[in-house]
């Protein structure tokens, strides 16, 4: 078992929690400590994929241990160097465009700020339909940023949704490895 620490937050991309859920099930088995974070998006609302309430509960018994989603929860992260490393799985087009702008209102975004300011690891698996469009250039900017590694991504369905962009959730333990060394995760278009 790994002894570094990891945060993962999770934003409201929900069509993507099931094989986000399955990576963050193989995380809490690799590592002793898996953090889980949610945005008021994520952990609130109800959806075609299911209930709020029911994907918090298996997050924290994924994780054992309860989620962070308030500001003052995650604003430690940075001052306390609490995690080796964050994961922003699913990372929608909303949290890019913050990330690439700086703003930190809500608890992914504000875990993001607070954990990158001791130059510690960031892993963002993208989920956007709009990546190959208003989202574009968030991912750009945020491709030249120290610090963050994207899990590899690419078009989901060039046919019907021609801008959209996801990353392929399987690959989020293999890039969070690949990560604390340093290194991003090629290819990383696929």
């Amino acid at each position: 078992m790994r002894t570094e620490t990891l945060g993962f937050a999770l934003c409201g991309s929900f069509c993507t929690f099931e094989p986000v859920l399955a990576a963050l099930t193989r995380l809490s088995r690799e590592y002793e400590t898996v953090q889980p974070i949610m945005s008021a998006a994520a952990g609130s609302i109800d959806s075609r994929f299911g209930a709020s309430a029911d994907f918090r509960a298996r997050i924290e018994a994924i994780c054992r241990r309860p989620i962070w989603d308030s500001l003052s929860q995650v604003e430690p992260i940075g001052p306390k160097k609490l995690l080796d490393l964050l994961v922003i799985a699913p990372c929608t087009g909303n949290t890019l465009a913050k990330l690439a702008t700086g703003v930190a209102d809500t608890p992914v975004t504000l875990a993001c700020k607070a954990h990158l300011r001791n130059g510690r690891p960031v892993v963002l698996a993208v989920s956007t339909n709009d990546g190959l469009a208003a989202n574009a250039r968030s991912i750009g900017t945020l491709l030249d940023r120290k610090h963050l590694y994207f899990v590899p991504f690419g078009q989901d369905d060039a046919t019907r949704k021609p801008t959209s962009l996801v990353a392929d959730m399987a690959r989020i333990p293999e890039t969070v490895a690949a990560a604390l060394e340093g290194r991003q995760l090629q290819p990383m278009l696929v």
